[in-house]
């Protein structure tokens, strides 16, 4: 029986366990330690997640792929039943699915049966709602338990990062971890050195917590909504009166979490009539296409990837064939940035919220530590070095930072 840290997240992963040589990942899926929080249902088959279940989706083999599952926590959608073949699940059921199956890899891999986790979780859930955040925290509690685990306990996404961080630190410093995922964007003010490192009792280090509801799926939902759903529609005119086509499928369409509600027949039956109705028919009829063809997915993957294209390279071509053939969108950093510099700045506004709950001023910061995948954003890492301008910036793990934090944290409750 062991212990280990296991990081959920909106877009992967990681499960870690402390090994002859320390903390260490897992692989999860081949060698890779970093697994998709992917999970496709084909008919008459064992459920399939990770990188194998976009790869099945994409092939076009019939069934259901879903993703970002972590995001409707403590919403109405966690008991909402979702169809799956011939049967119907709660979203809490496909989650417990797809823990279970990394639970038992991780379990091949270490030869060892793991029986307690430290789970992490973002500062917030859901913003503002302390009983839906308590109902998040809970529900993930249950499903571990569902899946295995006898003992749970929590800590925070960002305190997890700044553990792993720790183990460089040469003297005392305060830091601030920023932890930008998929689906939130969490902050700790943390003071830290290599004496402290061994104290069973953090609580005292601890000078602030905050985060916000946003991470990198926001990002890619704004962006599609401004490059990609015009060009299926979005925003165009109905023939009759001073309205606009409805635009929930568009949202629904750029939502990872809400792509498969679209996929059924009275939706189609609505869109048919908005072709019939509207002034741009040509346009609405790729919108028809996408959902009846259930390439949501498809797209949403396609935005995400141009998305970090553009940040790395700059200018890109948004390739939209799946849609139609020819047809195609262009990105750059100039378009990234101003069609999402408003998330990056509402993210970056919580560093002055830590600042204050800490009673700190920021050149009182000695190191901004930065993990999670949307800190490869240009314009989002901008606006966060910006609030810290005279700390050190350091890279974390961007992947497998928080994993290896909840690891250190399960060795160190002694679980």
């Amino acid at each position: 029986m062991a212990a280990c840290g296991l990081d959920f997240g909106t877009s992967n992963t990681t499960l870690g366990h402390l090994g002859p040589e320390g903390p260490t990942l897992l692989p999860l899926e081949g060698s890779h330690r970093t697994i998709p929080s992917a999970i496709f249902f084909e008919l008459g088959r064992e459920p399939m997640i990770g990188r194998a279940a976009t790869a099945a989706y994409v092939e076009g083999r019939s069934g259901r792929l879903m993703r970002g599952l972590k995001s409707v926590l403590g919403t109405p959608l966690m008991d909402e039943a979702t169809p799956v073949g011939r049967q119907r699940l709660r979203l809490r059921d496909v989650i417990a699915r797809y823990l279970m199956e990394v639970k038992a890899r991780a379990e091949a891999a270490c030869g060892d049966s793991l029986d307690t986790v430290v789970h992490g979780r973002p500062v917030h859930f859901v913003d503002g709602d302390p009983e839906a955040d308590r109902r998040a925290e809970e529900t993930l509690r249950e499903i571990a338990r569902d899946v295995g685990f006898s003992t749970v306990s929590f800590q925070y996404e960002p305190i997890a990062a700044a553990l792993d961080y720790e183990r460089q630190v040469a003297s005392e410093e305060i830091a601030l971890v920023a932890d930008i995922g998929g689906g939130t964007s969490d902050f700790s003010i943390v003071r830290l050195s290599p004496e402290r490192r061994g104290r069973v009792d953090r609580a005292g280090d601890i000078l602030a917590n905050d985060g916000v509801r946003i991470g990198g799926t926001d990002f890619d939902r704004q962006l599609s909504l401004g490059t990609v759903m015009p060009l299926l529609g979005l925003g165009s005119p109905m023939r009759r009166g001073d309205l606009a086509v409805p635009n929930a499928y568009y949202h629904d369409l750029a939502t990872w979490s809400a792509i498969n509600r679209l996929y059924n027949a009275k939706t189609l039956r609505e869109i048919d009539e908005v072709i019939r109705d509207c002034a741009r028919p040509d346009l609405v009829r790729r919108l028809h296409a996408a959902v009846e063809g259930e390439r949501g997915h498809a797209l949403a993957g396609a935005v995400e990837g141009a998305k970090i294209a553009a940040s790395e390279r700059g200018d890109t071509e948004l390739d939209l064939g799946l849609i139609e053939r020819g047809l195609a969108a262009r990105l750059d950093r100039g378009t990234l940035s101003d069609q999402t510099g408003d998330l990056a700045r509402a993210v970056a506004a919580r560093i002055g919220r830590c600042l204050a709950q800490a009673e700190l001023a920021a050149d009182q910061i000695d190191a901004l530590f930065l993990t999670g995948g949307s800190t490869g954003l240009p314009h989002l890492r901008a606006a966060l070095t910006a609030a810290l301008p005279s700390a050190r910036v350091v890279e974390g793990d961007i992947f497998g930072s928080v994993g290896l934090g909840l690891t250190i944290e399960a060795a160190r409750r002694g679980v």
